[in-house]
């Protein structure tokens, strides 16, 4: 693990223990180390479609999302906007009157987003209030639009099931978790009528999502060392799912992937990651936390290539864009690279800040960075 991407994680355990991360740490060595210089590109494959701001973050991890050609975006002060996905501009702009700590779901029509006192606001694409609905906790991830369903995952483990037409509480499933666990943004994967979700102790779920009812709970990496701090074996990435398997990464722990029907493990490698995986035809791809991006075969976890130039920049979780690897770092850059080999073919420039979350949006990546920006990147 790089000392920087550890000291992140440190400072999120810090938070969640309640304590000031900023005083706690600020003897470490290594915050503020200048960076080696990049490696060269041969050719460049990426460029920037567009960009956008949409405010600050104040700490917390926006995930953007996608629905019916528009790019909806959130940001601390309350503001979530709707951007065009062809070219950017600004479509509508809602007001959710309150300080918001996590990303947005939309769907049909439907935008949600969770406030910092633990409220989920519902609106129309339009700005027009829907309804209101307390789950009480702390909300960091977005909101799961599925069916008639609105799944939310509390900072706490807990996933709370919310009627989509009036926000009435339908399920809440919970288990019980550890004194230690990362502070993370992720929240769940839904698939014909089941949703899958990563817990501490490398454990996996798999919950019928009308009922609530528990489908299997599976075992992808086993907590190891001798004290609370070394036993945190956290699934703190989104899992992805590939037709009949679920694939997710451990902390601390291993990559793998689990069949959807069972929990029966596929197969795990000993590659530890605090992000969310990426599969294409062929390969898992993940970002291990030394920062080395790796490339499994997804049928038998063996490596197919590994990529470690980009490690003092602390790449983030990868995505796949038109056959290619996209991966965002600390810094503020996108990086491209090929999934046949790994090699470096596209680098663009954000905003300076760490780029928070990457999805895809038609044939661009869309990044969200810590300071509020929005841009979309393009591939040849």
């Amino acid at each position: 693990m790089t000392v920087t991407r550890a000291f992140r994680l440190l400072v999120a355990l810090t938070l969640a223990l309640g304590l000031s991360a900023c005083s706690y740490f600020s003897w470490l060595p290594w915050v503020g180390k200048k960076l080696p210089p990049l490696p060269e590109l041969s050719r460049n494959d990426a460029s920037l479609a567009w960009s956008a701001s949409v405010g600050k973050s104040a700490g917390y991890l926006f995930v953007p999302s996608v629905n019916d050609k528009l790019v909806y975006a959130a940001s601390y002060d309350g503001t979530i906007a709707a951007l065009a996905e062809d070219g950017g501009h600004s479509v509508a702009r809602i007001d959710a009157r309150a300080r918001i700590s996590g990303g947005v779901g939309a769907a049909d029509n439907f935008v949600a987003v969770a406030s910092v006192k633990g409220e989920i606001l519902a609106f129309d694409a339009a700005g027009r209030s829907l309804w209101q609905a307390t789950v009480g906790g702390e909300v960091l991830a977005p909101p799961t639009v599925a069916a008639a369903s609105v799944i939310i995952r509390t900072a706490d483990g807990r996933i709370v099931s919310l009627n989509r037409a009036d926000g009435k509480r339908r399920w809440v499933f919970q288990r019980a978790a550890p004194t230690l666990t990362l502070r993370t943004n992720a929240g769940v994967v839904v698939n014909r009528g089941t949703l899958y979700a990563g817990y501490p102790g490398g454990k996996m779920v798999a919950i019928e999502v009308e009922s609530g009812k528990p489908v299997w709970e599976a075992s992808l990496s086993q907590p190891r060392g001798a004290t609370e701090l070394e036993r945190i074996a956290d699934v703190s990435g989104l899992p992805v799912l590939d037709n009949s398997r679920v694939c997710a990464a451990v902390y601390q722990g291993r990559t793998g992937c689990l069949e959807t029907l069972s929990g029966n493990v596929l197969w795990s490698r000993e590659i530890a990651s605090s992000d969310s995986v990426a599969v294409d035809e062929k390969n898992l791809y993940v970002t291990e936390s030394g920062g080395a991006i790796y490339a499994l075969d997804k049928t038998t976890g063996s490596t197919v290539w590994k990529q470690d130039k980009l490690a003092q920049q602390e790449p983030g979780a990868p995505m796949i864009l038109k056959g290619r690897v996209v991966v965002g770092d600390s810094q503020g850059l996108v990086h491209v690279l090929s999934t046949e080999n790994g090699d470096l073919i596209g680098r663009v420039a954000t905003d300076g800040s760490r780029i928070v979350t990457l999805l895809s949006s038609a044939d661009r990546a869309i990044a969200q960075t810590e300071r509020g920006g929005v841009f979309a990147i393009a591939l040849k």
